[in-house]
């Protein structure tokens, strides 16, 4: 027999704690009824309905069928004579062709064997259900978020996983997109880029990175006025994710300093941006079409005397002297990639050694 108590409990549980509504799981527990019903009694082409009314602890349990002169199908037929036999006097408002609705409550009420099936049946589709709806909520989450960055709270952190949680569900930032300076701490917040967010069949593929480029884009358009209004723009960035950070910016007004406006005012606009990426340098350069002054600013902090373009062979040749040199490549030649990657060109230094001005 159907425990209507338990059932209200574990609906108020499940969506308490799965944030489900509660006539959803109704639906889904009806539904199991339902299917169970047509194993154990009738078939797949059965009209089965199933009510179940938490407020007054009741069920109800019918099946549907047509009225027929000769019964062919006996889980969806019955002939006039069964329902007159059935009904009486109230038989006479149905005729051939009309659908009446059979009460088998009681009849189901006496069979355990039924209640077992059904209670196995309900488990798993609310399983599944459940595993549809937290598929759905996930993908409705990041579906309008893809390339852009969110502020999270860490839930926990798990050996070569870090859990953060969004609107109550978990969602896993990956070894391969995290960054090793950075620090997780559970209750911690901190900004993600949404890479990719996709329906699969298994479950959705969403994708958070704190390495990806995107990510510092993104943390200064959020800091900076200028960029969100247009004043200023990104022409482009690289980094060396934890290790160094180079981005290029521009403006179309004479008047306005694209460089300084990501810095001002008192350094703290890139403060912020730096403090959120645990303090990884961030080098930002003002473009300019003079092809030899842009490497130039590209290799900073070092001075460069000459700068040869080989346009045909992409090749970029700088002069510099064996002071410089340590300079332009920085640490572990970081400076000279982000160049390279920036430029698209390989640049290659040439060191010299100064006797008088080079022309």
């Amino acid at each position: 027999m159907l425990d209507i108590k338990k059932i209200e409990a574990a609906v108020n549980l499940i969506a308490a704690e799965k944030k489900i509504s509660k006539q959803k799981l109704l639906e889904i527990i009806e539904s199991a009824l339902k299917t169970a019903y047509k194993k154990d009694f009738g078939n797949k082409d059965m009209e089965v309905n199933v009510v179940i009314n938490l407020e007054e602890w009741t069920y109800e349990i019918s099946v549907e069928k047509e009225i027929v002169k000769e019964v062919e199908n006996p889980a969806c037929e019955i002939s006039l004579k069964e329902v007159k036999e059935a009904l009486g006097e109230d038989a006479a408002a149905f005729g051939i062709g009309d659908t009446i609705e059979i009460d088998v409550t009681d009849e189901v009420m006496k069979s355990e064997w039924f209640w077992r099936i059904a209670s196995q049946a309900a488990r798993q589709v609310i399983i599944q259900k459940i595993q549809e709806n937290e598929k759905e909520k996930i993908y409705d989450l990041f579906k309008d978020k893809i390339w852009t960055i969110i502020n999270l709270k860490i839930e926990l952190v798990e050996k070569n996983k870090v859990l953060f949680d969004y609107n109550g569900n978990a969602v896993i930032l990956p070894k391969s997109e995290q960054v090793s300076r950075d620090k997780y701490t559970a209750g911690q917040r901190m900004y993600l880029y949404v890479v990719q967010a996709e329906e699969t069949i298994a479950w959705p593929k969403v994708v958070l990175s704190r390495k990806n480029k995107e990510l510092v884009e993104k943390l200064f358009e959020l800091n900076v006025p200028e960029i969100e209004d247009g004043t200023v723009e990104i022409v482009s960035i690289a980094r060396i994710p934890w290790f160094k950070t180079k981005i290029v910016v521009d403006t179309r007004y004479e008047e306005v300093d694209p460089a300084w406006s990501l810095i001002w005012p008192k350094w703290i606009r890139v403060k912020t941006v730096v403090d959120e990426l645990f303090w990884e340098k961030v080098d930002i350069v003002n473009y300019t079409d003079d092809s030899k002054e842009f490497v130039r600013r590209l290799l900073k902090p070092a001075e460069i005397l000459d700068v040869k373009i080989n346009e045909k062979e992409w090749v970029i040749t700088c002069k510099l002297t064996s002071e410089e040199k340590g300079k332009a490549l920085w640490s572990g030649g970081a400076n000279l990639k982000l160049a390279e990657e920036i430029s698209w060109f390989g640049i290659q230094l040439e060191v010299v050694e100064i006797e008088g001005d080079i022309n």
